[in-house]
């Protein structure tokens, strides 16, 4: 018998417009108390699907927005004064002391140790406390790319080697904790980017990531790496895509697969109850 039987963690990624962020609907509509935490803009997206078909929005349903970090164009005119005025040397030189005080990364956090829905204003506790009637989405991986390494550089013009690796290793402890340290359920939407798969050679559909050294790290710890496609009005999940760093273990390996996280719920169901013994 297995206690505590651990949730489904789920890497959905594709290019900009295949219904990623659409789909956390199909969570809600599982009866799954569903928490969606916004790095960037995609709010209205999920609440289009509801009210773009006059459906009314669920009680399950939950979300926070953590706004983008916003320069001034103050700001932004002496970063352009200074790049306009050093040599690559001296830019590398310059720290941005401020950078604290526009840290993301402390908000993202802050969040998950007590995650407050932004609809009501009710608070539900740290992520690493819930059940697997629980789902925490993250929309997106490219948002939080650029917030680990904000939280390195702030507005500094060059990054060095020390930045890029610290920066990474920030992202993937976060990752690491959300898959391994957490019973819910997981879900990491994320881009895609044309790379040279480090591992198997040749050109791939993989995650948009952090630098190419931890491109291949991502997925290791979901147990499903799942491509999302669009073909005219209609949106599919893809797990036999053979150009694209994909894996499965709650879905069958196929094309066009019907963009709907049902058939996982199934399956973990199906598996979670043979493992408890009863």
């Amino acid at each position: 018998m297995i206690d505590n039987y651990p949730g489904f963690n789920v890497l959905l990624m594709g290019p900009s417009g295949t219904g990623k962020t659409y789909a956390i609907k199909t969570l809600a509509d599982l009866g799954l108390q569903t928490f969606a935490l916004f790095v960037e803009p995609g709010l209205e997206t999920l609440i289009g699907a509801y009210v773009d078909r006059d459906i009314p929005i669920p009680s399950n349903l939950h979300w926070h927005y953590i706004q983008p970090t916003q320069q001034g164009f103050d700001q932004l005119k002496s970063t352009a004064d200074l790049i306009g005025k050093f040599e690559l040397a001296g830019l590398a030189k310059f720290k941005d002391i401020h950078r604290s005080k526009s840290n993301k990364m402390i908000d993202l956090y802050t969040c998950l140790n007590n995650f407050k829905d932004q609809k009501d204003g009710k608070e539900y506790g740290p992520v690493d406390t819930w059940g697997t009637d629980w789902v925490l989405v993250i929309d997106s991986l490219s948002a939080l790319n650029r917030i680990a390494m904000e939280m390195v550089v702030g507005t500094k013009p060059v990054r060095d080697m020390a930045d890029w690796g610290i920066a990474q290793n920030a992202l993937m402890a976060l990752i690491h904790k959300l898959t391994s340290g957490c019973n819910c359920h997981f879900v990491l939407i994320a881009h895609v980017d044309r790379e040279v798969d480090q591992i198997l050679g040749g050109i791939k559909l993989m995650v948009s990531s952090l630098g190419k050294a931890i491109t291949s790290q991502i997925p290791q710890p979901f147990s499903d790496v799942i491509l999302s496609s669009r073909e005219g009005d209609m949106f599919y999940w893809d797990t036999a895509n053979s150009q694209a760093d994909v894996k499965t273990r709650n879905l069958p390996i196929r094309a066009k697969l019907p963009a709907s996280f049902e058939a996982i719920w199934k399956t973990w169901e199906a598996r979670r109850f043979a493992a408890s013994g009863k």
